[in-house]
């Protein structure tokens, strides 16, 4: 909008007289994220907005910004779900060190494995987590309200650009028919000085004011070109060059019925439509969920957890019985005797072979099998002096609330302003052009009488130079009233929820 005002303020001095040409180039954006070509064949307001709002870079930024706080609330949601995990460890001891499993000190190289699987879960945390999923939503919504400021912003800033074109463009064409004017002046005033009807001082001052207007021209097409340039960065094009509009046939602001002061009216239409304002109250609820959130540090936190483990070391040594016997043995039997005392017989009993036992190392399946061990365990954590963490934390929040509820009270208060300012402005250069209009018309029947007085000798060059100027300042000051008028209507059109469109 600021761009808009200055290039109506500048009009004035294209139309009166030479303007100074701008020195400073626009910004231009990264090369790597220019668009590709430029369309062929003119835009129209809406074909521009439409692609403004597929290639800027703002609007993508703001788009990816969405995405990530996407995925917090993605993240936020997991975070209610238990957790799981493997895990699993091979190691080298040499020398004298600690068997993993036995917990024996052995003086040999161990290889050594452990595996085990845990899962845990959070059955209470005063409501934390929740909270931080309804909060995360919040700020979702409220960022993809955020997406929707940004397309309007920069159809505004679009609709803004093309109405400077489109008023480039017309001053190019009125200082083009001033200087031909000027030209045909010239050729009379020098056949009048041929005839002698006139002073030659009459003929050097209409001379100075074709090179005046000339050099308007020149300045009229640099301000277009710069009009168009800025246009341009705004569809996020490689180049300017080729970039054409249609000029759209505008109303002029007498043929259209005053506007009635309403801003109450139009205020509490935006309120209801404009996303700033909806993003504005969801970051309100939201900050009180975070308040929420901060008050759950005060309660206790209950998790249940369980798992499995088991392990391997190859240091263990298991019992084998390898097969091989020691010799039969044969051992007497006894029988009983007199007064109960026992004799040998001529039986005797033999002893079979006894398997020989070993200790060998023991087998990797088989230590996984046998140390398998598992557990259950319930955690319960109660917060009784943490540093004042959850106090301050808890302070923070509420300030939090009373900062966005200042935002949310200033963006409705900028958007009153706004359309305050949007309808006195609109009224104002609605009134203007009126004034400005029967001005124009007074002063062209003025300037046709000094044209005619100019020619027959009856006026000199400075005086008829005076009633070109004024001329020329009144039609500059209906052309800024035309302008102006049209684009706090389109401005007020869009708080009303209405398109913008010529």
């Amino acid at each position: 909008m600021k761009r808009f005002y200055w290039l109506l303020s500048m009009s004035a001095g294209l139309l009166a007289a030479p303007a100074v040409a701008q020195t400073t180039q626009p910004t231009q954006p990264p090369a790597g994220s220019l668009a590709g070509t430029t369309p062929s064949g003119p835009f129209s307001l809406q074909q521009a907005i439409d692609y403004a709002l597929k290639n800027n870079l703002g609007v993508r930024q703001q788009q990816l910004t969405s995405e990530l706080q996407n995925a917090t609330l993605r993240q936020s949601r997991a975070a209610l779900l238990p957790t799981a995990n493997l895990s699993g460890t091979q190691a080298w001891n040499y020398g004298t060190s600690l068997d993993p499993l036995t917990n024996d000190f052995v003086s040999q190289t161990i290889r050594s494995n452990n595996f085990s699987a845990n899962t845990q879960v959070t059955l209470f945390a005063g409501f934390q987590l929740r909270n931080t999923v309804k909060r995360n939503a919040l700020d979702t919504e409220a960022s993809n309200l955020d997406i929707e400021k940004s397309r309007n912003d920069l159809s505004l800033n679009v609709a803004s650009a093309f109405l400077q074109l489109v008023l480039a463009e017309e001053l190019v064409r009125t200082n083009e028919v001033r200087v031909n004017s000027t030209r045909q002046q010239v050729e009379r005033t020098q056949k009048l000085l041929k005839a002698g009807a006139i002073p030659e001082s009459n003929l050097l001052d209409i001379q100075a004011q074709q090179a005046s207007d000339e050099l308007n021209v020149i300045t009229a097409q640099n301000q277009r070109d710069l009009a168009r340039l800025t246009l341009a960065q705004l569809l996020n094009l490689p180049t300017p060059t080729g970039l054409q509009i249609e000029v759209p046939a505008l109303a002029d602001p007498d043929d259209q019925p005053l506007l009635e002061a309403d801003p109450d009216g139009t205020f509490q239409t935006a309120q209801s439509l404009l996303p700033e304002i909806k993003a504005a109250d969801l970051r309100v609820r939201s900050a009180q969920r975070s308040l929420d959130i901060a008050r759950g540090g005060y309660y206790p936190r209950l998790a249940f957890g369980a798992g499995v483990f088991t392990g391997f070391s190859s240091s263990r040594l298991a019992r084998v019985f390898n097969g091989d016997s020691t010799d039969a043995v044969q051992l007497p039997v006894f029988q009983p005797g007199l007064g109960g005392q026992p004799i040998p017989s001529q039986y005797f009993l033999l002893q079979p072979k006894q398997a020989v036992a070993e200790f060998l190392p023991s087998g990797f399946s088989s230590q996984i099998k046998d140390n398998l061990g598992k557990n259950l365990q319930f955690s319960l954590q109660i917060p009784i002096l943490n540093g004042l963490q959850t106090r301050t934390s808890v302070q923070r929040a509420q300030i939090n609330i009373q900062q966005q509820e200042l935002r949310a009270e200033q963006a409705r208060l900028t958007v009153r302003q706004n359309i305050q300012q949007a309808y006195a402005d609109a009224i104002a250069a609605q009134r203007r052009y009126l004034s400005a209009r029967r001005q124009v018309e007074a002063l062209t029947t003025a300037y046709r009488n000094a044209e005619i007085r100019f020619n027959n000798g009856l006026l000199n060059g400075t005086e008829f130079n005076i009633a070109k100027n004024n001329l020329t300042a009144a039609e500059s000051t209906m052309i800024q009233a035309k302008y102006e008028f049209i684009f706090r209507r389109k401005v007020l059109d869009f708080y009303q929820g209405r398109p913008i469109a010529l």
